[in-house]
């Protein structure tokens, strides 16, 4: 029998192929993906969040809509008049509140009342700071956490997000998204403190789909009620109403 054939060499070459196959399937193992998208897996410690890699929350300032109608969002939750409760409970005002978490402070019961008789509450973050330009970590800190608190308060995650000030970067969508955000909302026109509106661009008058900004003001001549109220006189005026935001944008 020629050397190297024999039944002890055959079981030798066997013995060498089969480590061979083990050694294979630990390098596969070894390379096979992390537990899921986002988990770290590979990151240094303390490195934070992943930034978010998937599809990016719209913008919007208006909504494309031939419907005569706009859509009325309050900011920050700092001015909390009592009768604007029962103005949105008797006009059925569909009004979107976008809250921050350190300037509405102990009010969060008012807003439980307002969003019983009908107001959908929204994010506008824990404190209000100018996002543009911060780090991943802290814009997702803001939102998120805003997120949790709300979630916590009411047991809505909110789908539309507000950045104070108007300003955000690419940065901030990706936070935003990361946090469950589905649009990234601004806003058209301005009722000012004294009642009147402003533009912050296109033509000075209100078109259908245009959203709305009401900013908590600085001893405002006029209550938010009496705002919203002459408000609602002008777009009766104009054959416009109020329509619900949530209805047309939010939606993935």
């Amino acid at each position: 029998m020629p050397v190297g054939t024999g039944p002890a060499a055959l079981r030798a070459r066997a013995g060498l192929l089969l480590a061979g196959v083990v050694a294979l399937l630990a390098v596969l193992v070894g390379c096979g993906p992390s537990d899921g998208p986002g988990d770290g897996a590979g990151r240094s410690p303390g490195a934070g969040p992943a930034p978010w890699t998937g599809p990016l929350p719209p913008v919007v300032d208006r909504v494309p809509t031939r419907d005569a109608v706009v859509f009325l969002t309050y900011d920050d939750g700092a001015e909390r008049d009592p009768r604007f409760i029962d103005l949105v409970r008797e006009r059925r005002l569909p009004v979107s509140l976008f809250l921050t978490d350190s300037v509405v402070g102990p009010g969060y019961a008012h807003f439980a009342r307002l969003r019983s008789v009908g107001a959908s509450l929204q994010n506008h973050t824990l404190d209000h700071p100018a996002l543009r330009g911060l780090p991943y970590a802290g814009q997702r800190a803001e939102i998120c956490g805003q997120q949790r608190k709300l979630a916590s308060r009411f047991g809505v995650r909110p789908r539309l997000f507000r950045p104070p000030y108007g300003t955000y970067d690419t940065t901030t969508l990706r936070a935003a998204a990361d946090c469950g955000i589905a649009a990234v909302v601004l806003w058209r026109a301005t009722l000012e403190p004294d009642g009147h509106l402003t533009y912050t661009d296109g033509p000075h008058h209100l078109n259908p789909g245009d959203i709305i900004a009401v900013p908590s003001g600085e001893a405002p001549s006029l209550t938010l009620t009496e705002r919203t109220a002459r408000l609602l006189d002008e777009l009766a005026e104009r054959g416009m109403e109020v329509g619900r935001l949530e209805d047309h944008v939010g939606h993935r």
